[in-house]
Protein backbone atom coordinates (compact mmCIF):
# COMPACT_ATOMS: atom_id res chain seq x y z
CA UNK A 1 0.00 0.00 0.00
CA UNK A 2 1.19 3.51 -0.81
CA UNK A 3 1.20 5.75 1.73
CA UNK A 4 3.37 9.03 3.33
CA UNK A 5 5.13 8.28 6.37
CA UNK A 6 7.26 10.04 8.37
CA UNK A 7 9.98 8.68 10.14
CA UNK A 8 11.85 12.10 11.81
CA UNK A 9 9.92 15.09 12.86
CA UNK A 10 10.62 18.12 10.73
CA UNK A 11 9.40 20.32 7.77
CA UNK A 12 7.65 19.13 4.68
CA UNK A 13 10.54 17.86 4.00
CA UNK A 14 10.65 14.44 6.34
CA UNK A 15 7.21 13.46 4.07
CA UNK A 16 8.33 10.67 1.55
CA UNK A 17 6.04 7.81 -0.61
CA UNK A 18 6.76 4.49 1.07
CA UNK A 19 5.25 0.93 0.67
CA UNK A 20 3.55 -0.06 3.57
CA UNK A 21 1.08 -2.85 4.95
CA UNK A 22 -2.01 -2.37 4.80
CA UNK A 23 -3.44 -1.37 7.85
CA UNK A 24 -6.13 -3.71 9.49
CA UNK A 25 -9.35 -2.77 11.25
CA UNK A 26 -10.49 -4.24 14.76
CA UNK A 27 -13.03 -4.02 16.37
CA UNK A 28 -15.18 -1.36 16.25
CA UNK A 29 -13.32 0.39 13.26
CA UNK A 30 -13.86 0.52 9.57
CA UNK A 31 -11.12 -0.14 7.02
CA UNK A 32 -11.90 2.54 4.43
CA UNK A 33 -10.76 2.94 0.72
CA UNK A 34 -9.69 6.50 0.64
CA UNK A 35 -10.73 8.39 -2.70
CA UNK A 36 -9.44 11.56 -1.11
CA UNK A 37 -7.48 12.42 2.19
CA UNK A 38 -7.85 15.93 3.62
CA UNK A 39 -5.12 18.42 4.27
CA UNK A 40 -5.07 20.77 7.09
CA UNK A 41 -2.68 23.12 8.73
CA UNK A 42 -2.95 20.82 11.62
CA UNK A 43 -1.09 18.41 9.73
CA UNK A 44 2.15 20.36 9.60
CA UNK A 45 2.18 20.61 13.10
CA UNK A 46 1.98 16.84 13.50
CA UNK A 47 4.48 16.45 11.18
CA UNK A 48 7.13 18.50 13.30
CA UNK A 49 5.12 17.58 16.46
CA UNK A 50 4.33 20.77 17.97
CA UNK A 51 0.75 20.22 17.82
CA UNK A 52 -1.65 19.83 20.51
CA UNK A 53 -1.41 15.90 21.07
CA UNK A 54 2.40 14.60 20.99
CA UNK A 55 2.98 12.54 17.60
CA UNK A 56 4.87 9.74 17.59
CA UNK A 57 7.28 7.61 14.92
CA UNK A 58 7.21 6.12 12.53
CA UNK A 59 3.65 7.87 11.53
CA UNK A 60 1.83 8.36 8.62
CA UNK A 61 -0.07 11.54 9.02
CA UNK A 62 -3.62 13.00 7.88
CA UNK A 63 -6.44 13.16 10.52
CA UNK A 64 -9.41 13.09 7.68
CA UNK A 65 -10.39 10.57 4.80
CA UNK A 66 -13.17 10.28 2.58
CA UNK A 67 -14.14 7.07 0.84
CA UNK A 68 -15.65 3.46 1.19
CA UNK A 69 -16.13 1.07 3.65
CA UNK A 70 -18.26 -2.34 4.27
CA UNK A 71 -20.24 -0.37 0.67
CA UNK A 72 -20.95 3.07 2.28
CA UNK A 73 -19.45 6.33 1.18
CA UNK A 74 -18.38 7.94 4.48
CA UNK A 75 -15.78 10.86 5.72
CA UNK A 76 -13.64 9.88 8.45
CA UNK A 77 -11.28 11.13 10.89
CA UNK A 78 -8.68 8.95 11.60
CA UNK A 79 -6.10 10.87 14.01
CA UNK A 80 -3.04 9.33 11.77
CA UNK A 81 -2.42 7.37 9.00
CA UNK A 82 -5.30 9.53 6.33
CA UNK A 83 -1.79 9.99 3.73
CA UNK A 84 -2.98 6.44 2.84
CA UNK A 85 -4.34 4.24 -0.11
CA UNK A 86 -6.53 3.29 2.92
CA UNK A 87 -6.91 4.25 6.21
CA UNK A 88 -8.51 2.91 9.62
CA UNK A 89 -11.13 4.92 11.43
CA UNK A 90 -13.16 4.36 14.61
CA UNK A 91 -17.21 3.27 13.48
CA UNK A 92 -17.70 6.45 15.47
CA UNK A 93 -15.93 9.13 13.78
CA UNK A 94 -17.22 7.94 10.47
CA UNK A 95 -20.41 9.73 9.07
CA UNK A 96 -22.42 8.63 5.29
CA UNK A 97 -22.11 11.03 2.95
CA UNK A 98 -24.94 12.22 0.82
CA UNK A 99 -25.32 11.63 -2.48
CA UNK A 100 -25.29 15.58 -3.53
CA UNK A 101 -22.07 16.10 -1.87
CA UNK A 102 -18.29 15.53 -3.68
CA UNK A 103 -15.00 14.56 -2.14
CA UNK A 104 -14.11 17.76 -1.78
CA UNK A 105 -17.37 19.08 -0.20
CA UNK A 106 -17.18 16.18 2.10
CA UNK A 107 -13.34 16.74 3.67
CA UNK A 108 -14.12 20.28 3.58
CA UNK A 109 -16.99 20.15 6.08
CA UNK A 110 -15.85 17.07 8.57
CA UNK A 111 -12.83 19.58 10.08
CA UNK A 112 -12.85 22.96 8.65
CA UNK A 113 -16.98 23.48 8.50
CA UNK A 114 -17.16 21.91 11.71
CA UNK A 115 -14.81 23.84 13.25
CA UNK A 116 -16.13 26.95 11.72
CA UNK A 117 -19.55 26.09 12.93
CA UNK A 118 -18.48 25.28 16.52
CA UNK A 119 -16.70 28.85 16.91
CA UNK A 120 -19.38 30.62 15.70
CA UNK A 121 -22.37 28.74 17.35
CA UNK A 122 -20.78 27.78 20.64
CA UNK A 123 -17.60 29.59 21.42
CA UNK A 124 -18.65 33.16 20.51
CA UNK A 125 -22.57 32.21 20.45
CA UNK A 126 -22.87 34.91 17.55
CA UNK A 127 -25.97 36.51 17.82
CA UNK A 128 -27.80 38.46 14.74
CA UNK A 129 -27.08 41.67 13.65
CA UNK A 130 -23.12 41.66 15.43
CA UNK A 131 -19.86 42.43 13.83
CA UNK A 132 -17.45 39.54 13.15
CA UNK A 133 -14.08 39.74 11.68
CA UNK A 134 -12.49 36.58 10.13
CA UNK A 135 -8.38 36.33 9.87
CA UNK A 136 -7.60 34.17 7.18
CA UNK A 137 -10.38 34.20 5.35
CA UNK A 138 -9.15 32.51 2.56
CA UNK A 139 -8.69 29.81 4.16
CA UNK A 140 -9.90 26.70 4.94
CA UNK A 141 -11.56 27.42 8.12
CA UNK A 142 -12.20 31.03 6.92
CA UNK A 143 -13.95 30.67 3.80
CA UNK A 144 -16.60 28.69 5.57
CA UNK A 145 -17.02 30.84 8.76
CA UNK A 146 -17.32 34.03 6.61
CA UNK A 147 -20.36 32.16 4.90
CA UNK A 148 -21.57 30.95 7.74
CA UNK A 149 -21.71 34.03 9.83
CA UNK A 150 -23.78 35.80 6.55
CA UNK A 151 -26.09 33.07 6.64
CA UNK A 152 -26.83 33.39 10.65
CA UNK A 153 -27.32 37.45 10.55
CA UNK A 154 -24.32 38.68 11.30
CA UNK A 155 -24.40 42.65 11.09
CA UNK A 156 -21.36 42.84 9.09
CA UNK A 157 -18.56 40.49 8.12
CA UNK A 158 -15.01 41.84 8.50
CA UNK A 159 -12.37 39.65 6.46
CA UNK A 160 -8.76 39.72 6.41
CA UNK A 161 -6.58 38.22 3.66
CA UNK A 162 -2.96 38.50 2.89
CA UNK A 163 -3.37 39.34 -1.11
CA UNK A 164 -5.82 41.09 -3.13
CA UNK A 165 -6.39 37.25 -4.80
CA UNK A 166 -8.10 36.42 -1.60
CA UNK A 167 -9.56 39.76 -0.48
CA UNK A 168 -11.66 39.31 -3.69
CA UNK A 169 -12.36 35.65 -2.87
CA UNK A 170 -13.66 36.84 0.58
CA UNK A 171 -16.02 39.11 -0.82
CA UNK A 172 -17.18 36.93 -3.11
CA UNK A 173 -18.01 34.40 -0.37
CA UNK A 174 -19.80 37.11 1.66
CA UNK A 175 -17.85 39.45 3.35
CA UNK A 176 -18.57 42.51 3.36
CA UNK A 177 -15.38 44.32 3.48
CA UNK A 178 -11.88 42.40 3.39
CA UNK A 179 -8.65 44.24 4.54
CA UNK A 180 -4.70 43.93 3.89
CA UNK A 181 -3.83 40.85 7.05
CA UNK A 182 -0.33 43.19 6.98
CA UNK A 183 -2.15 46.13 7.61
CA UNK A 184 0.47 48.12 10.24
CA UNK A 185 -2.45 49.81 12.10
CA UNK A 186 -5.12 46.79 11.91
CA UNK A 187 -6.42 47.66 15.01
CA UNK A 188 -7.61 51.15 13.51
CA UNK A 189 -8.17 49.43 10.04
CA UNK A 190 -10.82 46.91 11.57
CA UNK A 191 -12.48 49.44 13.43
CA UNK A 192 -13.03 52.04 10.11
CA UNK A 193 -14.10 48.33 8.28
CA UNK A 194 -16.98 48.50 10.67
CA UNK A 195 -18.11 51.81 10.56
CA UNK A 196 -15.98 53.75 13.43
CA UNK A 197 -17.16 50.90 15.29
CA UNK A 198 -15.43 48.39 17.34
CA UNK A 199 -16.56 45.28 16.57
CA UNK A 200 -18.38 42.09 18.32
CA UNK A 201 -16.37 38.85 17.42
CA UNK A 202 -12.81 37.81 16.06
CA UNK A 203 -12.02 34.46 14.81
CA UNK A 204 -8.09 34.47 15.22
CA UNK A 205 -5.69 31.49 13.99
CA UNK A 206 -2.44 33.51 13.69
CA UNK A 207 -1.73 34.89 16.75
CA UNK A 208 1.18 37.12 18.08
CA UNK A 209 0.82 40.58 17.19
CA UNK A 210 -2.57 40.05 15.25
CA UNK A 211 -4.23 38.73 18.15
CA UNK A 212 -3.37 41.51 20.27
CA UNK A 213 -4.55 44.37 17.80
CA UNK A 214 -7.62 42.37 16.88
CA UNK A 215 -8.32 42.35 21.02
CA UNK A 216 -7.87 46.26 20.81
CA UNK A 217 -10.25 46.24 18.52
CA UNK A 218 -13.00 45.00 20.32
CA UNK A 219 -16.31 46.06 21.63
CA UNK A 220 -17.42 45.90 25.46
CA UNK A 221 -18.33 42.32 25.86
CA UNK A 222 -16.41 41.49 22.79
CA UNK A 223 -15.40 37.65 22.36
CA UNK A 224 -12.35 36.50 20.58
CA UNK A 225 -11.86 32.75 19.57
CA UNK A 226 -8.67 30.81 18.84
CA UNK A 227 -8.56 27.97 16.37
CA UNK A 228 -5.03 27.62 15.70
CA UNK A 229 -1.41 29.54 16.06
CA UNK A 230 -0.04 29.89 12.56
CA UNK A 231 2.57 32.38 13.46
CA UNK A 232 3.83 30.31 16.28
CA UNK A 233 3.88 33.28 18.13
CA UNK A 234 2.48 34.07 21.74
CA UNK A 235 0.07 37.30 22.11
CA UNK A 236 1.53 40.09 24.86
CA UNK A 237 -1.84 41.11 25.65
CA UNK A 238 -4.33 38.20 26.79
CA UNK A 239 -3.68 39.95 30.77
CA UNK A 240 -6.46 40.17 33.34
CA UNK A 241 -6.11 43.81 33.14
CA UNK A 242 -6.71 44.12 29.50
CA UNK A 243 -9.99 41.27 30.04
CA UNK A 244 -11.29 43.68 32.32
CA UNK A 245 -11.04 46.81 30.30
CA UNK A 246 -13.69 45.98 27.32
CA UNK A 247 -15.13 43.54 29.38
CA UNK A 248 -13.72 40.73 26.48
CA UNK A 249 -14.37 37.26 26.43
CA UNK A 250 -11.76 34.50 24.95
CA UNK A 251 -12.03 31.40 23.65
CA UNK A 252 -9.79 28.22 22.47
CA UNK A 253 -11.20 25.80 19.76
CA UNK A 254 -10.00 22.11 19.83
CA UNK A 255 -12.17 19.93 17.73
CA UNK A 256 -11.27 16.79 19.50
CA UNK A 257 -13.06 17.95 22.34
CA UNK A 258 -16.63 18.07 20.75
CA UNK A 259 -17.11 14.55 21.42
CA UNK A 260 -16.71 14.66 24.92
CA UNK A 261 -20.03 17.08 25.07
CA UNK A 262 -23.13 15.44 24.96
CA UNK A 263 -25.21 14.10 22.43
CA UNK A 264 -23.73 13.86 18.53
CA UNK A 265 -22.24 17.32 18.08
CA UNK A 266 -20.73 16.45 14.75
CA UNK A 267 -23.63 14.91 13.58
CA UNK A 268 -25.91 18.07 14.09
CA UNK A 269 -22.78 20.46 12.34
CA UNK A 270 -22.39 18.12 9.82
CA UNK A 271 -26.66 17.39 8.65
CA UNK A 272 -26.57 21.42 8.43
CA UNK A 273 -23.30 21.77 6.91
CA UNK A 274 -24.11 18.94 4.42
CA UNK A 275 -27.50 20.48 4.28
CA UNK A 276 -26.76 24.16 3.25
CA UNK A 277 -24.41 22.99 0.74
CA UNK A 278 -26.95 20.65 -1.12
CA UNK A 279 -29.12 23.54 -0.90
CA UNK A 280 -26.70 26.05 -2.69
CA UNK A 281 -25.75 28.52 0.41
CA UNK A 282 -22.58 27.05 1.11
CA UNK A 283 -19.74 25.92 -0.80
CA UNK A 284 -15.82 24.28 0.20
CA UNK A 285 -13.80 26.09 -2.24
CA UNK A 286 -11.60 23.33 -3.68
CA UNK A 287 -7.76 24.71 -2.78
CA UNK A 288 -6.10 22.20 -4.54
CA UNK A 289 -5.64 18.41 -5.40
CA UNK A 290 -2.16 16.77 -5.34
CA UNK A 291 -0.90 13.78 -5.98
CA UNK A 292 -0.17 11.53 -3.03
CA UNK A 293 3.36 11.62 -3.96
CA UNK A 294 3.39 15.32 -4.33
CA UNK A 295 2.40 15.80 -0.34
CA UNK A 296 5.54 17.51 1.05
CA UNK A 297 4.67 20.29 -2.16
CA UNK A 298 1.23 20.46 -0.37
CA UNK A 299 2.31 21.13 3.24
CA UNK A 300 5.02 23.69 1.78
CA UNK A 301 2.48 25.62 -0.51
CA UNK A 302 0.33 25.50 2.62
CA UNK A 303 2.97 26.90 5.21
CA UNK A 304 3.55 29.58 2.66
CA UNK A 305 0.43 30.91 2.72
CA UNK A 306 0.24 29.99 -1.65
CA UNK A 307 -3.07 28.41 -1.28
CA UNK A 308 -6.85 28.69 -0.20
CA UNK A 309 -9.50 27.04 0.79
CA UNK A 310 -9.47 22.94 1.00
CA UNK A 311 -6.55 21.30 -0.20
CA UNK A 312 -6.86 17.24 -1.05
CA UNK A 313 -4.58 14.42 -1.87
CA UNK A 314 -5.23 11.73 -4.30
CA UNK A 315 -3.77 8.29 -3.25
CA UNK A 316 -4.34 7.17 -6.62
CA UNK A 317 -1.53 9.34 -8.15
Amino acid sequence: MRAIQITEFGGPEVLTVADLPEPSAGPGHLLIDVSRAGVNYADTHQAENSYLQESTLPMVPGGEVVGVADGRRVVALTGTGGYAERAVAPEALAWDVPDAIDDVTALGMIIQGASAWVLLRRCVHLAAGESVVVHAAAGGVGSLAVQLAKAWGAGRVIATASSEEKRALARDLGADVAIDATEPDLEDALVDANGGKRVDVVLEMTGGSVTDRSLRALAPFGRLAFYGMASREEPAAVRPATLLAHSTTIAGMWLPHVFQLPGDVMRTALDELFGLAAAGRLRVVAGGEYALTDARRAHEDLRARRTTGKLVLDPSR
